[in-house]
C-alpha cells in the first residue's frame, strides 16, 4: 500500500511542470499612455536577479505602437512570478531618453503600477503570480 502511494506522489510530482508549461498561461498587459506618439517598449522578467539588476536580459520583450489601444500580450509562459518593466518612447529613437544627470525625461513605468524609491521599483513590489490568464492595465508616467 506504501509502494502505491510512493509511486502515485511521484506521478504526481512529474506531471506538475507539464501542467505549469500550459499555453493558457499569459500575461495581458493594457498601458494607459499621455501621449499618441512613438512605441510602448515592453520587457518580461522571470526573476528577482533579473529584474534588479540594471543590464540582465529578459524572458521577454515586445515594443506596441501608442497611436491607438497599447496591449502587449505574452504567452505559453511557465506558471511562476514575473515582473514587468516598461517605457513609453515618445520620440521613437528606441531608448530611454535621460537629462544630463541620468533622469528618465521619457514616461515609465512597472506592474502593479508599482514606484521605485530613489531609483528604478524593485522585485518586491513589481512581482505578480502567472496561472492562466493575468491582466493589468499600467499607468506609464
Amino acid at each position: 500500500m506504501i509502494r502505491i502511494a510512493t509511486v502515485a506522489a511521484a506521478l504526481l510530482l512529474t506531471a506538475a511542470p507539464a501542467l505549469a508549461q500550459s499555453a493558457d498561461n499569459k500575461v495581458v498587459l493594457t498601458f494607459e499612455t499621455g501621449a499618441r506618439t512613438g512605441m510602448v517598449m515592453v520587457a518580461l522578467y522571470d526573476t528577482a536577479a533579473a529584474f534588479d539588476a540594471r543590464s540582465a536580459a529578459p524572458v521577454a520583450a515586445t515594443a506596441v505602437s501608442a497611436s491607438g489601444r497599447v496591449v502587449a500580450t505574452f504567452e505559453n509562459l511557465p506558471a511562476g512570478d514575473y515582473a514587468v518593466k516598461a517605457f513609453h518612447d515618445v520620440n521613437g529613437d528606441g531608448e530611454m531618453n535621460t537629462n544630463p544627470f541620468g533622469m528618465p525625461v521619457e514616461p515609465y513605468a512597472f506592474s502593479n503600477n508599482a514606484v521605485g524609491n530613489m531609483g528604478p521599483a524593485r522585485w518586491s513590489a513589481a512581482h505578480f503570480a502567472v496561472s492562466g490568464e493575468t491582466t493589468q492595465t499600467i499607468s506609464i508616467r
